[in-house]
């Protein structure tokens, strides 16, 4: 669970609820389901127009990703990295392959492969830095559906703004429809703005984020194999792939006594 994905939205709404009703405003005055409807539909309705369906689809999808999110244990994976590092150093880089089966991440485990059956590092690079491009630019689709959307919200507020205001003129001698008209006009500019700048927007900006912890994570990998492939020195290789994590401290040195122990 993202505390700061749901705390910072619970943050904002209450914010701008407690204000308006200190303010002397209620929640029942910016409670209108047809401001909701034109522009959650209008807006929903322009990304579709935008975007093929299988983009939408996996943006709808990648919700969850913003509020609930289990990322790949750079840690682990480091630690993964420098065992492997370790036993080709002993035992040789075919000695791997009976350590592929253990290996859950299908990226990890193709460059493993191909350093197994000897290909030359430079061709691992070259290959699997091609499905690294390649998967980042299919993933970068997703933000850029809910950027469009943060753009459109709030041109579709205001085409309720003004269907609003059409009903106003329409019902001038009603001062009842007059009132519901202006409520409408107003508070589908609301929603439209709100959808933005509360939700489309943080969200994509989340995502991208997500997105590059990943990306950074399978380029250690990459980066880890190659130099088990070079023969570099477990703990130089260790030393290399830390800078690849976020806030990473290196683990301390044991004492002799701890090592002879």
């Amino acid at each position: 669970m993202d505390i700061a994905s749901i705390g910072g939205i619970a943050l904002a709404i209450i914010g701008i609820l407690a204000g308006m009703m200190i303010e002397g405003g209620s929640i029942a005055q910016i409670t209108q389901p047809t401001a909701a409807m034109i522009v959650i539909g209008g807006t929903a309705g322009a990304v579709m127009l935008q975007f093929p369906l299988h983009i939408f689809v996996a943006a709808l999808k990648a919700v969850g990703k913003v509020f609930l999110h289990k990322g790949a244990d750079g840690e682990a994976t480091l630690r993964q990295l420098v065992d492997f590092a370790n036993k080709a150093r002993k035992s040789g880089i075919v000695s791997l392959d009976a350590d592929l089966a253990s290996v859950s991440d299908p990226f990890l485990k193709q460059a493993l492969m191909l350093a197994v059956d000897g290909t030359e590092p430079s061709e691992v690079r070259k290959i699997m830095q091609l499905e690294l491009d390649n998967k980042s630019e299919i993933e970068e689709k997703v933000p850029a559906v809910f950027e469009a959307a943060g753009g459109y919200s709030p041109t579709v507020g205001i085409i309720g703004a003004v269907l609003g205001l059409i009903q106003v003129m329409k019902n001038l001698a009603n001062i009842d429809e007059v009132g519901r008209g202006i409520a409408t006009a107003f508070v589908a500019t609301i929603y439209g703005v709100a959808v933005a700048n509360l939700i489309c927007l943080p969200a994509a900006g989340k995502l991208k984020f997500r997105h590059r912890e990943e990306q950074m994570i399978k380029e250690m990998m990459l980066e880890g194999v190659i130099s088990i492939l070079e023969g570099m020195n477990p703990r130089m290789i260790e030393t290399k792939l830390r800078t690849y994590l976020f806030d990473s401290k290196p683990e301390p040195a044991k004492k002799p006594e701890e090592v002879a122990a």
